[in-house]
């Protein structure tokens, strides 16, 4: 009974969704209060309505409702509690439910946290974000309805994917999700204006905080599933350039453009026609990454779908919010006319180079994603694009954004003097190419990677620092510019932790690719190899029994000059249900550095195949990843970034200072 209400409850939230889409949008056209006002209780009972069928869909795999067809395909009885609840949102019709949910959450948080928007505004966004939500509710339920019965229930599942019981992957689709579908809001917000015809200082800082919100769900969605791939792969790496993570990672670059691109419109109401293109560009993006995961296009360890006609209904859906909201931008460019003039040196020229690089990365990202698959279709070719290509193609934006960074944030706005704002700048220059130089001259026979990606880390960090204390001001006592520093507003808080963050990020990635050590062996029982300075034995396999797998499980003794350092177990196990074995390695993990053991198939020898790695700095990539997502949340916090406070504080046509 519980099913059968939470299917119904997802038809009547289609319905609401068409009545959210229709009725306020023509009211803000006839401006009609009592039709707009129709948006705001819509959007609640559309998001009610979905929460209670995602409600009942759960309850379905908590207690094993093997009458549900998705319930038999992907859970088991002997599973784990927090896998079967996973299991929900680990299939193609649960997560749609999870994007449809998430969705509508984000609707109704307009109306939450939106009250002091324009009446016309808000009932425009919500009418946009209404029609987002009839387009995936009907492809839910035409092609992909999660309450589909069975004539016959079995009496067990066919239990999950292996890959996805685990803790990292319970959690990472929901923060991925809030992060691709909350740039349905900037997205709402680009066509609102568009429709309306102004695009103003307000507009911008009220796009801001839902840019952000997402941005910082994207960071903590993609740094969880690269620590899952570091982990639980089992191939001693934390990003691989598959196109499941590139399909997070485009909206994510162009995310990034837009929180900057708006700081433009917001301060001096210029780069408004390049605002709003990045917020229909970043919402497309996350639909491209649906058609991605969803349409068997691509093969993925963690894709959702094969379905090609599911592709077909989702590309339909980009081509039609795509192609109406860049049609809508072309005929509205004239009303986008920027009012704010600046110089070549000034910080909005930063802001434009930092723009087109994080953009030019995205495309470049997306090029070599779905290149394989336009070779296949038009040259009949396979072709692949792996992680060389990548890795050449996408490291000198990140050098020109890392190198620019610190100078473009102290720049004033409008027009500028490098040579002024290099002032604050020069110890930490030194500082940074002292200590690259230094860690040149230590290593020996490896890249210049290492070093290169010590003095932009530095460069990078130190340099937000520079630019937090330069805001306390020049000169005057020590004690009161420190006493000034807990009086900044914590969107400048925000952003030296979030720049900080992402000097820490390059800096680990530059370590762990230039500083790596890596040993593929056989190795037999009671033998030990070297791995760096450590010594590694192999004491004992044994197989053992989990819950619903069994485990061949290796005992591995890391020791140092005959010292103790570890006592690791990995493990290759076996989900008998699924039929699918999964690797599980061990780690030793260290601030400095993660030893990282991954056992493999017995020899006919009597030895077994084990791959050993010493990953140096591996823990400061997710500790930057943190500090990014720890400095949008900062900011967030700051009252003049809410959209209640946003609309009071700026309204249409003033520059908020």
């Amino acid at each position: 009974m519980i099913v059968e209400l939470g299917h119904f409850a997802l038809i009547l939230a289609l319905a609401v969704a068409v009545i959210q889409s229709v009725v306020p949008l023509i009211g803000a056209e006839r401006r009609n209060a009592a039709w707009m006002a129709v948006a705001d209780p819509a959007a609640v009972v559309q998001f009610l309505l979905v929460a209670f069928s995602f409600a009942a869909l759960t309850y379905a795999f908590v207690v094993s409702d093997f009458s549900l067809s998705l319930v038999v395909s992907n859970s088991h009885t002997l599973k784990p509690m927090l896998y079967k609840i996973s299991g929900v949102w680990g299939n193609h019709e649960g997560s749609l439910l999870l994007w449809v949910l998430i969705l509508s959450l984000f609707g109704a948080c307009a109306v939450w946290f939106g009250g002091n928007l324009p009446p016309q505004l808000k009932a425009r966004v919500l009418a946009v974000q209404g029609m987002i939500g009839v387009a995936f509710m009907l492809f839910m339920l035409l092609t992909s309805n999660p309450f589909w019965r069975l004539e016959v229930p079995p009496l067990d599942g066919q239990d999950l994917n292996p890959l996805l019981q685990d803790p990292g992957l319970a959690f990472h689709p929901p923060f991925l999700y809030l992060g691709y579908v909350g740039l349905s809001m900037s997205f709402s917000f680009a066509v609102a204006a568009l429709i309306e015809g102004r695009v103003d200082a307000a507009w911008g800082r009220w796009v801001r905080p839902w840019t952000l919100v997402s941005w910082v769900f994207l960071t903590i969605g993609i740094a969880l599933g690269s620590w899952w791939a570091y982990y639980e792969l089992g191939w001693g790496g934390f990003w691989f350039w598959d196109p499941v993570e590139n399909a997070s990672f485009m909206p994510w670059l162009i995310a990034a453009a837009l929180l900057h691109s708006a700081i433009v419109v917001e301060k001096r109401e210029s780069l408004k026609a390049w605002t709003i293109l990045l917020a229909i560009l970043a919402f497309g993006f996350s639909l491209i990454g649906t058609f991605i995961v969803r349409s068997g296009v691509i093969t993925s360890v963690h894709a959702f779908a094969n379905d090609p006609e599911r592709g077909v209904f989702i590309l339909l859906i980009l081509g039609v919010f795509m192609g109406g909201a860049l049609t809508l931008f072309a005929a509205r460019a004239g009303a986008m006319e920027a009012k704010g003039v600046f110089g070549m040196v000034s910080r909005e020229s930063a802001l434009v180079a930092n723009n087109i690089l994080l953009a030019v990365s995205a495309f470049v990202v997306f090029f070599g994603t779905i290149w394989p698959l336009v070779a296949e279709l038009v040259f009949d070719r396979k072709l692949s694009v792996g992680e060389p290509f990548f890795n050449a193609a996408f490291s000198p934006f990140v050098v020109a954004l890392a190198a620019i960074l610190p100078i473009g944030a102290m720049m004033p706005w409008k027009r500028g003097d490098a040579g002024r704002a290099m002032r604050p700048l020069w110890p930490v220059l030194v500082l940074s190419l002292a200590v690259g130089a230094l860690v040149w001259a230590m290593q020996t026979g490896r890249s210049a990677l290492g070093p290169v990606g010590v003095i932009l880390g530095l460069w990078v960090g130190f340099g937000a620092l520079a630019d937090f204390w330069a805001r306390t001001g020049r000169g005057g006592a020590l004690a009161g510019r420190v006493a000034r520093l807990g009086r900044l507003p914590r969107a400048d808080w925000g952003k030296m932790v979030a720049h900080g963050g992402l000097g820490v990020t390059i800096f680990a990635v530059s370590a762990m690719l230039a500083w790596k050590t890596e040993d593929i062996r056989v190795v037999q029982v009671g033998g030990s190899y070297p791995l760096g300075p450590y010594e590694v034995t192999l004491v004992d396999v044994r197989e053992e029994a989990g819950p619903n797998y069994t485990t061949t499980m290796a005992e591995m003794r890391v020791t140092r000059g005959g010292a103790d350092v570890a006592v690791l177990f990995p493990e290759k196990r076996v989900y008998p249900v699924a039929g699918m074995p999964t690797t599980e390695a061990a780690i030793d993990y260290g601030f400095l550095r993660d030893i990282y053991l991954v056992i493999g198939d017995p020899q006919d020898n009597g030895g077994w195949a084990v791959r050993s790695y010493i990953e140096p700095f591996a823990n400061w990539l997710w500790g930057g990843c943190i500090l990014m997502a720890l400095g949008g949340l900062l900011s967030l916090t700051d009252r003049r970034y809410r959209v209640a406070a946003g609309a009071r504080r700026a309204p249409a046509g003033v520059p908020a200072e």
